[in-house]
C-alpha cells in the first residue's frame, strides 16, 4: 500500500482518455520522489496504446499545486543534491513537452512555483476561479529558472517578468486567463469538470496522427530544452544553498 503521508501517483485509463493525479498531503507540494514518479508516469502514458489523450490534475478541493517541498529544499547540502532536486521539474516539462499525446491540465485551485511550470507545459488548461498563481520564487531567493522556458512560452517575457518579479503578489485566476496560461476559466467545479470532459473526449475521438502533428508544431524550436532546464537545475541547486534562502525557508516554515 502506498504510504499517502508521502504522497501519491496515480493513473488510468478509461474510453481513450488517460488520467494522471497526483497527491500530497502539503499542499499537493511535490518533493523530489514525487517529481520524478510524475515524470515516469507521463512517460508511461505516451506509451499507453488506450490513450489518445492525457488528463493531469491534483487530489482534493485545496491547492493545486503548492510547488517545490520546503523541507527538502532545508535538507539540500550540496550542488548535486541541489540539482538533483530541480532537475525533477525539469524531467517533468520535458516529459510533457515531448508526450506525443495532448495533454490537458485541470487547475482547481492556487498554485505556486512548480505548479504553474505545470500549468503552463499542458497543452491546453481548465481552471476555477479561485486559481490564483504567485511564482514565489525570487522571494526565497533563487528564481523561477527551471520553469521559466515554459511559462515565458506559453504567457509572454512580460506577463513572465511581472510574476518573477512581484514574488510576494497573488495574480488572480483571471489574469492568469488574459495572458493565456489558463485557456478556460469556470465559476463552479461542476462546469470546470464539463467542460473538461468534453474536450478530453472530443479529443479522444480525433485522429491520433493529426493530434501528433499538432502538438509537434506547437512545440518546434523547443529541443533545446533538455540541456537548457539541465543548466537552470543547476543554477537554482546552486542558489539554494545560500543562507538567504535557508533563512528565508526557516523563517517561513515558524510563521506557517
Amino acid at each position: 500500500m502506498p504510504d499517502i503521508e508521502k504522497g501519491t501517483i496515480t493513473y488510468k485509463c478509461d474510453d481513450g482518455i488517460g488520467t494522471i493525479e497526483f497527491y500530497h498531503p502539503k499542499g499537493n507540494s511535490l518533493p523530489g520522489d514525487l517529481l520524478r514518479e510524475l515524470a515516469e508516469t507521463v512517460n508511461k502514458a505516451a506509451k499507453d496504446e488506450d490513450a489518445r489523450v492525457v488528463v493531469l490534475r491534483s487530489r482534493g478541493d485545496g491547492a493545486f499545486c503548492a510547488g517545490a517541498s520546503f523541507d527538502e529544499l532545508l535538507a539540500i547540502t550540496d550542488l548535486n543534491d541541489g540539482k538533483k532536486f530541480f532537475m525533477g521539474f525539469a524531467h517533468v516539462l520535458n516529459a510533457m513537452r515531448t508526450c506525443p499525446k495532448l495533454i490537458i491540465a485541470r487547475v482547481h485551485g492556487k498554485t505556486v512555483g512548480g505548479g504553474i511550470g505545470i500549468a503552463a507545459a499542458a497543452d491546453f488548461t481548465f481552471a476555477h476561479s479561485s486559481a490564483s498563481i504567485k511564482l514565489s520564487e525570487l522571494a526565497l531567493g533563487i528564481g523561477p529558472f527551471v520553469v521559466g522556458p515554459a511559462v515565458g512560452r506559453k504567457i509572454g517575457v512580460s506577463a513572465f517578468s511581472t510574476l518573477a518579479l512581484d514574488a510576494r503578489t497573488w495574480y488572480s485566476a483571471d489574469w492568469a486567463h488574459q495572458k493565456g496560461l489558463y485557456n478556460k476559466l469556470s465559476d463552479s467545479i461542476d462546469e470546470l469538470d464539463e467542460a473538461l470532459n468534453k474536450l478530453a473526449s472530443e479529443l479522444a475521438a480525433s485522429n491520433p496522427d493529426s493530434m501528433k502533428a499538432l502538438k509537434e508544431i506547437t512545440w518546434q524550436s523547443t529541443g533545446h530544452w533538455h540541456a537548457t532546464l539541465e543548466q537552470r537545475a543547476e543554477i537554482s541547486g546552486n542558489l539554494v544553498l545560500s543562507d538567504f534562502t535557508k533563512d528565508f525557508i526557516e523563517d517561513f516554515k515558524k510563521k506557517d
